[in-house]
């Protein structure tokens, strides 16, 4: 490699980071570069060890781990819910889910869906003008005025639940919950592919449509939600997993790996890897013991999917931009997937406007070296009965009990009462609690927590609504 290459590109590194950290606010318009393409490829209840890129031995993610060696990956990745769609909430408007009461998943509590006073990542770049497409699961509403297209999207394919079956409807064994339609746009659609197989050849076709405008595509696989469905395809790759279940979630997760290959293959055919921003994480760890147990791994993580342990809430997370972050990189610090949207409208030309109020940050400067310090002084978790806070490398959460640990407590109900105290640096796996040596500790991250909780009074109704919501849990989606 040329020392003129390499000048050449540690300066274009400088000026784009550069850009990013003034917010393209103080810069000509004919200085401004092409606004880049945002994608961002979100698994459905993946382990935190099942990606090669985090440790994982055997099932090739070669694809999702070409993302890592091409860019930066995180050790300390979040997102701010421990399932489905209170995390996509979050991700959709760049705002902790708690602030707009959509902390439980849609429909339960008579949440209704993403809170239809909230601006998503879609609608303000389409106002950018960025062409915006969804492929696969929302789980973010489904009636008027909650579909996709309603909320910022130019294209939809997939479903509005929480989760779908893989195969034609006509299998015999059907859970009804997973049986609702596949949409493109508004139109019901009988498909018949690999259900996964259909959303990277759709998600490939969006950006073949493309691909002469910026475009934004949010691409959330079902995948490797169940229920656990696959073709021999894939099944046959694992002869030597001898564990049905996890041969069958390996086979899932090489089909969802295939397909974003061929997402990747597409922006390198078409040139446009170096105009494109890519982010793959998972909404959640995988499910161990309850919620849809699929045969995941988070080791070495604590806990899993609807528990505040890092193994419910620290995921896969990984950028790519080629040309603008290095290559091969680990960040450590810890992020959240609300930065992915903060981050996004930055690229964009959207400089962050104090009255969004988003709680995420541009992560650009962070990876690209020219800021060192923290995205996050604290990160922050509530669902129903369980919270949990992170402060550098300190801890405080509450264990996972039971189901009901999910559901809304009651008004007086004390959060700290069974809170713990951990550190993260010496204890990943959370086994030894520090609560009586370090009392300090949890007064601080108390007091931070109880700071950030007042902002978001528990079970804050959804869309502005008066009544409180009460009653039991309702069939779960997920």
């Amino acid at each position: 490699m040329s020392a003129l290459y390499v000048t050449s590109m540690k300066s274009r590194i400088l000026f784009a980071t550069t850009m990013f950290l003034l917010g393209f606010s103080v810069l000509a318009e004919n200085a401004l570069p092409p606004k880049p393409n945002i994608v961002i490829i979100l698994s459905d209840d993946m382990g935190y060890a099942d990606v090669g890129a985090y440790g994982c031995k055997d099932i090739p993610t070669p694809n999702i781990d070409s993302l890592a060696k091409n860019g930066v990956r995180c050790t300390n990745g979040y997102v701010s819910g421990p399932y489905c769609s209170p995390t996509r909430a979050a991700l959709m408007t760049g705002r902790y889910q708690q602030r707009y009461g959509c902390e439980y998943l849609t429909t339960w509590h008579g949440n209704p869906g993403l809170n239809l006073k909230e601006t998503t990542v879609a609608q303000r770049l389409k106002e950018a003008g960025y062409v915006t497409g969804i492929v696969g699961k929302w789980h973010l509403g489904h009636t008027k005025g909650y579909h996709p297209l309603d909320r910022g999207f130019d294209e939809f394919y997939g479903f509005l639940g929480g989760g779908h079956h893989y195969l034609p409807l006509e299998k015999k064994g059907r859970v009804e919950e997973y049986t609702t339609p596949l949409l493109r746009n508004r139109e019901e659609v009988d498909e018949r592919r690999y259900l996964t197989d259909a959303f990277g050849d759709e998600a490939v076709e969006f950006v073949r449509r493309h691909a002469a405008a910026p475009f934004f595509l949010y691409l959330a696989f079902n995948a490797v939600h169940v229920p656990l469905e696959v073709t021999e395809k894939y099944t046959s790759r694992f002869p030597d997993i001898k564990d049905k279940r996890r041969r069958t979630y390996a086979a899932m997760t090489a089909a969802m790996d295939d397909a974003i290959g061929r997402v990747l293959e597409e922006l390198r055919a078409k040139n446009l890897e170096s105009n494109t921003l890519v982010f793959f994480l998972n909404d959640n760890g995988g499910p161990l013991e309850h919620n849809g147990v699929n045969g995941s791994r988070n080791t070495p993580l604590r806990g899993g999917k609807g528990e505040t342990w890092e193994g419910g809430i620290r995921v896969p997370f990984i950028a790519q931009w080629k040309g603008v972050l290095p290559a091969g990189a680990t960040y450590d610090k810890p992020v959240i997937q609300m930065d992915i949207t903060a981050t996004a409208l930055e690229v964009a030309g959207l400089p962050l406007r104090p009255e969004w109020q988003l709680d995420g940050v541009n992560l650009l400067p962070f990876f690209a070296g020219q800021n060192e310090g923290t995205p996050h002084q604290a990160l922050y978790w509530r669902l129903g009965h369980l919270m949990a806070i992170r402060a550098g490398d300190w801890k405080l959460v509450t264990p996972y009990d039971n189901e009901d640990s999910m559901g809304p407590p009651p008004e007086d109900y004390n959060f700290l009462a069974k809170a713990r105290v951990y550190n993260l640096s010496s204890d990943i796996s959370e086994k030894h609690e520090l609560t009586d040596k370090h009392r300090d500790k949890f007064r601080e991250l108390g007091e931070l927590w109880s700071k950030w909780n007042a902002q978001s009074p528990p079970n804050a109704p959804p869309n502005g609504e008066s009544q409180k919501l009460k009653g039991k849990r309702q069939k779960k989606e997920d």
